[in-house]
């Protein structure tokens, strides 16, 4: 038995409260666990210079950690002058997973930029943070269409993310940092709501796996988006 008792297949405790932010656009604090990521959604009348001119929009991310985040403080990364590289790697996902849910040109030549600010991590930031980064984005998206900013509804389906991998040879659902750090494998799956996939990310940590066991992963991977796409659905409604 997991810690908690969780069963193989089961998701951490999951919330997403929206609306925790009053300025930006859209807000949602993602947590799953112990893991905590505040998104927020900042609406900019402006594009990315390639794209003046070119009538459509852009989604972007940010991610970063807060020094206290994990069991020792770690330095704010302005304080070095530059991001790592699992930082860059990992708003690059964000960005790209939002992006393949959003269509550009119904942004018009708008650009929605994600924040997404971990506030405590215990395994699964990128996961919690493509999750909990697709409720902002909607109600970013809500707040454009309220003002008459937008024609038609820009988003066309939803995108949850959830972190799975093979502990003692099982596979599990939703590593936590205990779990992925001893996993001989650890995956990331990126699903859209119709069940097609956007990434997956997938290694071998201290023995390879079989195709099959990949195929296992990624049918908890389908039932925890699916759980999580419910759960998103409740908090926009809750707005």
């Amino acid at each position: 038995m997991r810690a908690a008792g969780r069963r193989p297949d089961e998701l951490r405790p999951v919330s997403l409260d929206v609306d925790v932010n009053r300025y930006a656009e859209g807000s949602c604090l993602a947590r799953f666990g112990h893991t905590h990521v505040l998104c927020t959604a900042s609406v900019e009348d402006r594009v990315p210079g390639w794209l003046k001119g070119g009538g459509q929009g852009w989604v972007t991310a940010e991610y970063g950690m807060l020094p206290r985040a994990t069991d020792q403080r770690t330095d704010r990364e302005a304080s070095r002058g530059r991001q790592t590289g699992r930082t860059q790697e990992i708003q690059r996902l964000v960005g790209r997973s939002l992006r393949a849910v959003t269509d550009l040109k119904a942004l018009g030549e708008l650009q929605i930029r994600i924040d997404c600010d971990v506030l405590q991590a215990d395994g699964g930031t990128r996961t919690a943070a493509i999750t909990g980064g697709y409720v902002a984005l909607a109600m970013a998206c809500r707040h454009l269409q309220e003002i008459k900013a937008l024609a038609t509804w820009p988003l066309t389906t939803g995108v949850a993310a959830i972190s799975c991998g093979l502990v003692g040879g099982e596979p599990r659902l939703d590593l936590d940092y205990e779990e992925d750090s001893g996993a001989e494998a650890d995956a990331n799956f990126v699903l859209t709501g119709d069940g097609n996939l956007v990434e997956v990310q997938v290694t071998a940590e201290r023995a390879t796996f079989s195709e099959a066991q990949l195929l296992a992963l990624l049918a908890l991977a389908r039932k925890g988006t699916t759980d999580l796409a419910a759960l998103q659905q409740q908090a926009l409604k809750r707005r």
